[in-house]
C-alpha cells in the first residue's frame, strides 16, 4: 500500500496530535480547521547527524534490509500475512522502473520508500483508481509505495520520515522524470497528506478493499510536481524554516542525502543484476513462480539478455515475437538542438528533447516551428550527459504525431555508438559507465536558452 505507514512512522507527531484531539473534540472540527491544525504541528530538522544518510538501495544487504523492514511494518499493521522469507517482495521490486530509497543510521537501514514509475506492469493502484485526468495533463506518473520506518524511530516524530520524503521529492523531480506522484492510503491517514504535502484526492469514492495490502480500505490521491512549488510557497513561504515545507523541499540542502552520480541523462537507476533477481524472486520467495504467463513474458521483454535467461521464469510465448516488443531497461531525457538551413539560406535551430535512442537514430519532441519540416537535413547536437555531447549529421525522417519526430543519423560519432551499445547491452546503471569509460569528455553543455519553444 502506497505510504500506508507514514502515520506509523510519525508516532511522536501523532501523539502530540492525539492530545490536541482530546482537548478540542477534533472529530467535530470543520475539515479546513483540521488541516490547519495538522500544519501547525509540522516541524522538520534543518540539520541531521553525520551518521544518518539517505541513498538508493543498490546492494543485496540494503535491499534485503528494506524489504524486511517493510514486511514487519505491513504485518504489524495487518496489511499482509507473514511471509516465510521475512520480506515483502513484489514483482514491482524486480523492475528497472522502480527505485527503492533507504535511510541508514551507520550501516543499519531504518527507513525505506519506493517509487514505481509506470512501465510494462503499470503500478499497483491504477487497477482501482482512474488516472485519466492526470494523463490529460501530460507527464510521467509514479506511485509512492512501500514506505516504512523502523519502530524505534517512529517515536521521534519526523526525524527519519521527513528527510526521507525530501529525498523522494528531490529524486522524483531531479532524476526520475516524473510529473505526477500518486498514492493509495488508509482513509484514516489521508488528511495528513492533504494537509502537509497538499495531495489532492483522485476523483472517485474510497475503495473498500485493496488487494495489494490484504484487502485494507484505501483512498487515492495525487501531487502535481510542476505545480507543487508554487502551492508550497503560497502555503508555507511566510513560515520559519523549521515549519516551512517550501524551504525544506526546494531550498534546504541536506548533505545526508546522497543523490546518485550520473554520467548520462538517464532517468532511472536499475540495480537488479541476474544474481539479485535470483536471490529475491527465486531463492528467498516464490514471487517469480507465482506470476501469470503474460507477466513472465514481460520480464523477458525487459531483461532480454542471455545472462538473465536462466533466472527468469519460463513462459509459453514466441521468443521471436517477444524480441519485437522490446522494453528498454534504461530511460533517459536528453536535450539537444537541430541546426539547419532554411530555403532562403537562413541558419536556424530548434530545440529537441530526445526520448528514444537507437544505433542509427532517435525520436525527439520538437516545439512548433514554421521553418522545420520533414526530410530536413542538418546537424544535430545531443547532450547525452553533463560533459558528453554527440554531434552528427542528421535528417528528420518521420512525423510520429503529437510533436514527436524520428531522426536518422548519417554517421553516428563514437560517443553515440558507445552510448547506444551500453543501452542495449547493459543491465544496471554502472554498465553505461563501463561501456563508455574510454570516452573523452566533449566540452561543456551547449546553451539552448536563446531558443524559444
Amino acid at each position: 500500500m502506497s505510504v500506508f505507514n507514514w502515520a506509523r512512522g510519525a508516532t511522536g507527531f501523532r501523539r502530540r496530535f492525539s492530545n490536541l484531539v482530546k482537548r478540542t473534540f477534533f472529530k467535530y472540527v470543520p475539515r479546513s480547521t483540521r488541516l490547519t491544525l495538522y500544519r501547525s504541528l509540522f516541524k522538520c530538522d534543518q540539520s541531521l547527524p553525520d551518521n544518518l544518510t539517505f541513498k538508493i538501495a543498490d546492494t543485496q544487504e540494503e535491499l534485503e534490509a528494506c524489504l524486511t523492514l517493510l514486511h514487519d511494518a505491513y504485518v504489524s499493521s495487518g496489511f499482509m500475512k507473514p511471509d516465510p522469507s521475512g520480506m515483502r517482495v513484489t514483482v514491482f521490486h524486480a523492475l528497472p522502473t522502480t527505485t527503492t530509497l533507504c535511510a541508514k543510521v551507520g550501516d543499519r537501514v531504518v527507513g525505506t520508500v519506493s517509487l514505481i514509475r509506470e512501465g510494462p506492469f503499470g503500478f499497483p493502484l491504477q487497477k482501482i483508481f482512474n488516472l485519466q485526468s492526470l494523463r490529460e495533463k501530460g507527464g510521467a506518473i509514479a506511485e509512492v509505495s512501500a514506505l516504512a520506518v523502523e519502530s524505534s524511530y517512529r517515536r521521534q516524530g519526523g526525524y527519519i520520515l521527513f528527510p526521507l520524503m525530501k529525498f523522494m521529492y528531490e529524486y522524483a523531480v531531479t532524476f526520475f522524470d516524473v510529473r505526477h506522484l500518486v498514492i493509495a492510503v488508509n482513509p484514516r491517514h489521508i488528511e495528513m497528506y492533504e494537509a502537509l504535502l497538499l495531495f489532492k484526492r483522485l476523483q472517485m469514492r474510497p475503495v473498500e478493499s485493496y488487494d495489494f495490502v490484504n484487502g485494507a480500505p484505501a483512498v487515492g490521491a495525487t501531487l502535481d510536481l510542476v505545480e507543487a512549488p508554487k502551492i508550497y510557497k503560497r502555503m508555507y513561504g511566510h513560515r520559519s524554516p523549521d515549519k516551512n515545507l517550501y524551504h525544506y523541499f526546494k531550498k534546504l540542502k541536506l548533505q545526508n542525502i546522497k543523490i546518485p552520480a550520473r554520467r548520462f541523462f538517464t532517468t532511472n537507476d536499475p540495480v537488479m543484476t541476474p544474481e539479485l533477481l535470483d536471490h529475491f524472486f527465486n531463492k528467498k520467495t516464490e514471487c517469480f513462480s507465482s506470476l501469470e504467463d503474460h507477466e513472465r513474458a514481460r520480464l523477458h521483454m525487459i531483461y532480454d539478455l542471455p545472462k538473465y535467461h536462466q533466472v527468469l521464469p519460463k513462459f509459453s510465448g514466441d521468443p521471436i515475437e517477444l524480441r519485437r516488443q522490446h522494453h528498454s531497461r534504461f530511460s533517459y531525457k536528453c536535450p539537444g538542438i537541430f541546426i539547419f538551413s532554411t530555403d532562403d539560406g537562413k541558419i536556424t535551430q530548434v530545440v529537441l528533447e530526445v526520448i528514444n535512442i537507437t544505433k542509427r537514430g532517435f525520436v525527439a519532441s520538437i516545439p512548433p516551428s514554421s521553418d522545420f519540416r520533414l526530410n530536413q537535413k542538418g546537424r544535430v547536437e545531443i547532450q547525452l550527459g553533463p560533459n558528453e555531447i554527440s554531434r552528427s549529421s542528421s535528417c528528420a525522417t518521420s512525423d510520429l504525431e503529437h510533436g514527436l519526430y524520428a531522426f536518422r543519423l548519417e554517421t553516428p560519432d563514437t560517443i553515440w555508438r558507445k552510448f547506444s551499445a551500453g543501452l542495449s547491452k547493459g543491465s544496471i546503471k554502472i554498465d553505461l559507465d563501463n561501456a563508455t569509460q574510454f570516452l573523452e569528455t566533449t566540452g561543456s553543455r551547449f546553451d539552448t536558452r536563446s531558443v524559444e519553444w
